[in-house]
């Protein structure tokens, strides 16, 4: 009779195995962005995925700027500027995926091993969008100065010569 796999570790090795390649991500993180990252923690208890609340279960880093940029032209670079309509959102933002962390140009560390990451783009007009989240006086940007899943697909286009699929 077949029977289902059982896992010989204990709760507690789980935690600790995935503490220790969240920390491995980290430290990958910390080379390509040379900022340090930060932890994301769980806000509940999920039993069947084996996570419990306040356990570290993500890791992430925000760049801005210069190196903002640098950093989205090799994520893009790995994707060979291709991205699929539906990869963007509606209201300009968008976000796509990478394998292997090696292809964005570090050297592989068999210490680390290879982790694959989602790269996220929050596309703003100029000014920012204060007006929205300010306390006093708070209003509303208007419908013109909104992004649009069209103008982002434009820029991408426009800028890094891509290929919308």
């Amino acid at each position: 009779l077949p029977r289902a796999a059982s896992s010989s570790r204990s709760p507690t090795q789980q935690a600790s195995t995935s503490l220790r390649v969240i920390t491995r991500l980290a430290r990958v993180l910390e080379q390509l962005s040379g900022q340090t990252p930060v932890f994301s923690r769980a806000r509940y208890t999920v039993r069947t995925f084996g996570i419990r609340r306040n356990e570290k279960i993500a890791v992430h880093v925000t760049i801005r700027g210069e190196k903002a940029e640098e950093m989205l032209e090799r994520g893009l670079k790995v994707k060979e500027y291709e991205l699929k309509k539906k990869n963007f959102a509606d209201n300009g933002n968008f976000g796509f995926g990478i394998q292997e962390h090696i292809d964005l140009g570090l050297k592989y560390d068999p210490s680390t091993g290879i982790y694959g990451m989602d790269f996220y783009v929050v596309m703003k007009r100029a000014g920012g969008g204060r007006v929205a989240v300010r306390r006093k006086q708070q209003g509303r940007i208007g419908k013109p100065h909104r992004m649009t899943k069209e103008a982002s697909h434009k820029w991408f286009v426009e800028k890094y010569e891509g290929i919308l699929l």
